[in-house]
């Protein structure tokens, strides 16, 4: 069992950020840090490494609610409002995008990237506008629905209306898949279509339907254009 008083100067996780900085230390000891003090026996160091265990990984930590850190063994009310204090400050920096409204949207990768953050730890499917403007820079984004999604629920009506709320030009539409696979299913073919469709009519352009996985996307106007 390690004791961080037992531990030379140099090994200690703190005074080894303060000499070398954070991205010397390991996952371990700046959670440990966060930690700060041992309980029963235990160092923050032992409590860090078996809470990385027991989540399995970062993502997974970050997932753990207020009463599963505070049943932890070493944890408690006290250690748990820092931890889940320090990955919601972690969450808010990963929204901060390089895509403001003026940039010009040229490619589905940006719709992805503006994306990840949201999307990658929702458990539930989201399906988001983005309205565009005559330079194809973003003016609304808006969440129209969320829950199970399928080609029923996304109606064109409801799309278009907000398109026409804001003087749209052209669309993105996007959603995601919790499970993390990107793998457009035929329901998303079909919605796809129909938007195409109605937006040939009412003439503003659907510019593409992106699926959001776990730090990937597929852009389901390329597919379609490649059959």
């Amino acid at each position: 069992m390690t004791r961080i008083k037992d531990l030379s100067p140099d090994e200690m996780p703190k005074e080894r950020l303060l000499q070398k900085g954070a991205k010397a230390l390991s996952n371990t000891e700046l959670l440990a840090i966060l930690i700060n003090t041992g309980s029963k026996g235990r160092s923050s160091l032992d409590i860090a490494a078996r809470l990385l265990a027991y989540s399995r990984n970062l993502k997974m930590l970050q997932e753990m609610s207020l009463q599963e850190l505070i049943s932890f063994e070493g944890i408690g009310k006290s250690k748990s409002a820092t931890l889940l204090a320090a990955f919601e400050l972690a969450h808010r920096l990963n929204l901060r995008t390089d895509i403001s409204p003026l940039s010009i949207i040229r490619k589905p990768a940006q719709i992805a990237e503006l994306l990840y953050p949201q999307l990658t730890i929702e458990k539930q499917e989201k399906f988001i506008v983005f309205v565009l403007n005559t330079k194809h820079q973003i003016i609304h984004q808006e969440t129209l629905f969320k829950g199970t999604l399928n080609s029923a629920i996304i109606h064109p009506r409801e799309v278009f209306k907000i398109a026409l709320k804001h003087s749209a030009h052209a669309i993105i539409v996007a959603h995601n898949h919790p499970s993390g696979d990107p793998t457009p299913s035929q329901a998303d073919f079909d919605t796809t279509l129909r938007l195409q469709n109605c937006g040939e009519t009412m003439g503003i352009q659907l510019l593409d339907h992106i699926v959001v996985g776990h730090q990937c996307f597929v852009s389901i106007i390329a597919k379609m254009e490649e059959k």
